[in-house]
């Protein structure tokens, strides 16, 4: 059975939508707003923003991370920029060409009002953090400076060297902090949300593990915000910080929240390549390098001389190439098929022959290798402390990776689930980016949930709920609390022989060779049938070291992982129902001859969200059909 979804999308032109939402959203008074208490899991760019915001307009905010600290979320991690419609180089951008590059870098399967409404306070943000002291990079006389990013042919992209996560991070961190001093925000470090409750059919709370005691305690709120990032890590290998996870959604989703778009999962093109079994994570390497960076591979199959001595006529510059219009900066995903199929050709570089050259030679010869440390130095420092090789000497060897996920928890336009009281921010829910994430729209998006969007839509959830107080005694915190603890001690009882990391590793080897960069049904079926036996096998045969009742990082992964696998198979269902290729998910069954993805928007024009059935059943399917009123479906196109 399919149910169809209500966004519940403002009326009016696209223009105003925003603007008579605001208007006609509820209020709640200065006084009022000091009874309402606000959970926030997750303090990166969506839940610091949020919670600095939340508590300065007069909420009372409990904000909480596994990180010792607000300052270590995975978004300092974000290196290249964050996008903004300033047009501060007269070069024809405009809130309309950056809502419109969105909406076509996402292939047509994102929710356009949303993505309107993105642009519309890209601006803002900018200011914002100006404000708060974020060292953007500026031209000699001082203005804001920009650069390209993929997916456009204008500079939008605001940056602060190859560091511009980390010091937006800081600036919410700061604002934060502001609110913590003023006792207007509770900061809960290291420590770790274990499950949703539900009271009534509404989100009135959380039960979390203090990551250094073990202690297991109940946390209930008049609403709970979830802004606790991707899933990437299902992989094993990604970008992603070794902690980052989808327990938190995952737990959302058993209690009742849709899982949108699970499949849709971005494989970055310029990352540091795979050297050995022994790596736990990759790297990323900005894609802000390809505006001077060229990508090339040899010609010649097996061509293993070294890339300074294979003539230019002898490199395929295959970028420029097959997409002469945007060149180096074609979007992620088509970037990254197009390195796989070079790879895939025998053409690929490096011992593994999984990588293709990022040469910044022709750059350096052009404007000087001054220019381009002060531009990229930073990564070039990076790269050569992990390989051992002088970027402005030799060209970078990059290779695709898994880096974001564009799928999440379902919401709608004012960023709830259909779970009532459970609002969801960032990466952790699936609204604004469709099948294919444009760079530097990340930080964007989660800098504009938290700091403008959220707060002005939370009241109309808030304004229902006075004098709906719940407690942490109630039986619904009673019963989360046992079942952690009991899911606790089951994982602490197997004593098995092999390790949370053994699992996690053929967890991710399984998600990559059947569901990555590439899948068809043969292997997508064989993933649904392995994912169960996998299961099976890490319930019966785990070994977790250590107890409960002090630091156990072994403890903290295993559930961690636990989750993985069950979400693996949602992942896959996803994957399968969706017999079309978009943006980051490429059923190779629907290509063209030339290999470019193949939709169909007759039968998934829209939003697939899937339900957990209670007693173990395969999940089932909701859909929002997407309307498009302002970009009008087209094929997908940079050449």
């Amino acid at each position: 059975m399919t149910g169809i979804l209500d966004a519940h999308i403002p009326g009016g032109p696209m223009e105003k939508k925003w603007d008579l939402h605001k208007f006609e959203s509820k209020l709640i008074n200065p006084a009022n707003k000091r009874k309402f208490e606000i959970i926030i899991v997750g303090s990166g760019l969506a839940g610091a923003s949020a919670a600095a915001t939340l508590a300065e307009l007069g909420f009372r905010v409990k904000c909480f991370c596994y990180q010792d600290s607000p300052r270590r979320a995975h978004s300092i991690a974000a290196q290249g920029g964050i996008n903004a419609a300033k047009n501060y180089q007269n070069d024809g951008d405009s809130v309309f060409r950056l809502f419109y590059d969105t909406v076509k870098g996402g292939d047509f399967r994102s929710r356009e009002a949303n993505v309107y409404r993105l642009a519309q306070v890209s601006a803002a943000i900018i200011d914002q953090c100006v404000a708060q002291g974020v060292p953007f990079a500026r031209e000699y006389g001082g203005l804001l400076a920009n650069r390209s990013f993929g997916g456009a042919q204008v500079s939008r992209t605001f940056y602060a060297r190859g560091q511009t996560g980390q010091q937006l991070l800081l600036g919410a961190y700061g604002a934060l902090c502001k609110q913590i001093e003023a006792r207007n925000v509770q900061m809960f470090p290291r420590t770790e949300m274990l499950d949703l409750v539900v009271v009534d059919g509404h989100a009135k709370g959380i039960v979390v593990r203090d990551m250094v005691s073990g202690k297991i305690s109940s946390h209930a709120g008049d609403t709970v915000v979830l802004a606790t990032g991707g899933y990437g890590n299902v992989f094993y290998l990604s970008t992603n910080a070794k902690g980052c996870n989808v327990t938190a959604t995952y737990r959302a989703y058993r209690k009742g929240a849709f899982f949108a778009n699970p499949c849709y999962t971005q494989i970055h093109p310029t990352c540091i390549p795979v050297t050995g079994e022994y790596q736990s994570k990759l790297t990323l390497m900005s894609e802000s390098l390809r505006n001077d960076g060229r990508v090339w591979a040899p010609k010649k199959q097996h061509d293993k001389r070294p890339p300074g001595q294979i003539p230019e006529d002898e490199r395929d510059y295959y970028l420029e190439r097959k997409y002469p219009s945007f060149g180096n900066l074609a979007p992620r995903d088509i970037s990254s098929r197009a390195a796989k199929q070079v790879c895939d050709e025998g053409r690929g570089v490096g011992d593994t022959g999984l990588g293709v050259y990022l040469d910044f030679a022709d750059a350096i010869t052009r404007l000087g290798v001054e220019t381009i440390r002060e531009r990229y130095g930073n990564l070039f420092d990076m790269y050569e402390k992990i390989t051992n090789e002088d970027a402005y000497k030799l060209p970078m060897r990059i290779f695709p990776a898994v880096h974001y996920t564009m799928g999440g928890l379902w919401v709608d336009y004012n960023l709830m689930s259909n779970l009532p009281g459970l609002h969801v921010l960032g990466e952790a829910n699936f609204s604004d980016h469709g099948a294919n994430r444009l760079g530097a729209s990340a930080l964007m998006q989660g800098l504009a949930d938290g700091y403008f969007v959220l707060p002005a839509t939370i009241g109309n959830y808030l304004a229902t709920q006075a004098g709906k107080k719940v407690k942490p005694d109630a039986p619904e915190f009673k019963q989360a609390e046992e079942d952690v603890h009991n899911r606790t001690r089951r994982l602490l009882g197997i004593r098995g022989k092999k390790t949370v990391d053994h699992f996690h590793r053929e967890l991710g080897i399984l998600m990559w060779e059947k569901a990555g960069m590439a899948r068809n049904e043969t292997g997508l079926r064989e993933a649904l049938k392995r994912i169960p036996q996998l299961r099976e096998e890490f319930w019966e045969n785990v070994n977790v070291l250590g107890e409960n009742e002090n630091l156990n990082q072994s403890l903290e992964k295993a559930g961690r992982v636990a989750d993985f696998l069950n979400f693996a198979e949602l992942l896959c269902y996803d994957a399968l129902n969706r017999r079309e290729s978009c943006g980051g998910h490429f059923r190779e069954e629907f290509q063209t001859p030339d290999g470019e993805a193949v939709r169909n928007d007759e039968e998934f024009a829209n939003v697939s969200a899937w339900e957990c059935v209670p007693n173990g059943g395969p999940p089932q399917l909701h859909k929002e059909p997407l309307e498009f009123e302002c970009c009008h479906l087209a094929t997908r196109s940079y050449k």
